[in-house]
């Protein structure tokens, strides 16, 4: 992750993002509700919330599609309702419904871009784009047979057009199997080791864990915890989490019929103990109960089980759910 930048480096630092007060109002739905947080060059910022917290209406107002009722959003430093051509050619984006021309190749595809928002772009500059990317030996190759993975790297690939100081990624790699987002992951810490600043969104709770250095949790349009992922575990993701791996629905109603608060992830069963001191004990009572079992181990806190905690939603094959 990117080191952070503090006053002492000796420089005033022009945030890449500054947001204060920010609100958006549809009649009586507020979608944004007064936030505030800001963006230091070069790190990568991750928002993250339930479905309907305001992530997207909150970036698209940062990339200057919609207007905020009240507040004020700032992007280096210029205000992005007042006067957003100023740095729309610092800005890069890959929108979450990104689909590439499949009957264009991605040489083609990054060379179109170009053309759309008028900027000249050479063979050479385009080569080097797709290998940022790692699309160099997929170049001639039509978009429709790239496989998913690829499709998102073009994706970052024109988002690349006219090297932006600031790239906005929404949701990168959802639908993606894990081989495929880890690559992505590379990618995205190879940008931002090459100087850029990301503002991730992601239903991800463990990309935003591993690539964030910054994360703001939304939920009803406000922002309820911010800091690293190291600072909201310590501070929120207190406790032991018991995993019964392979449990599945029948353990967690064998637990539930025993009066054990359970959640369920990927196949397994979780059980969460606030104090240090019961580990032992509730490690004993939950093996005692009859189920199917492949092994029980305890972990460590992680991001999902701090918003878990504040959120309170429901997790479904590990992506945020309503």
């Amino acid at each position: 992750m990117g080191r952070p930048v503090s006053p002492s480096d000796g420089v005033a630092m022009e945030l890449a993002i500054e947001v204060r007060g920010l609100r958006k109002e549809y009649s009586d739905i507020k979608a944004v509700d007064g936030i505030d947080f800001e963006v230091r060059p070069g790190h990568i910022f991750s928002l993250l919330g339930p479905n309907g917290a305001g992530k997207t209406t909150t970036v698209e107002i940062l990339e200057g599609l919609r207007d905020p009722t009240a507040g004020s959003a700032k992007v280096f430093g210029v205000d992005v309702t007042r006067d957003y051509r100023k740095i729309r050619e610092r800005v890069g984006v890959l929108p979450q419904d990104f689909e590439p021309f499949d009957r264009l190749n991605p040489r083609e595809a990054v060379g179109y871009w170009a053309s759309l928002f008028d900027r000249r772009i050479t063979a050479a500059e385009t080569a080097a784009t797709l290998e940022t990317v790692g699309l160099t030996s997929r170049a001639e190759t039509q978009a429709i047979h790239l496989s998913g993975g690829e499709k998102r790297r073009l994706g970052i690939a024109m988002a690349l057009v006219g090297k932006p100081d600031l790239v906005f990624l929404d949701e990168p790699t959802t639908g993606l199997d894990p081989g495929a987002r880890r690559e992505l992951w590379g990618l995205i810490r190879a940008l931002q080791s090459g100087g850029k600043t990301i503002l991730l969104t992601t239903h991800y709770l463990d990309e935003a864990e591993q690539l964030a250095d910054d994360v703001a949790i939304m939920n009803h349009g406000r922002i309820v915890a911010r800091g690293s992922p190291d600072q909201l575990i310590s501070q929120y993701g207190a406790g032991t989490t018991i995993v019964l791996a392979g449990a599945g629905q029948a353990g967690y109603d064998a637990l539930q019929a025993r009066g054990i608060v359970a959640r369920q992830e990927n196949g397994n069963v979780l059980v969460h103990v606030d104090d240090p001191s019961q580990v032992r004990w509730t490690l004993a009572k939950v093996a005692s109960i009859e189920m199917p079992l492949k092994e029980i181990y305890t972990r460590r806190p992680t991001l999902e089980d701090v918003f878990l905690r504040l959120i309170g939603s429901h997790m479904k094959e590990g992506v945020l759910a309503e």
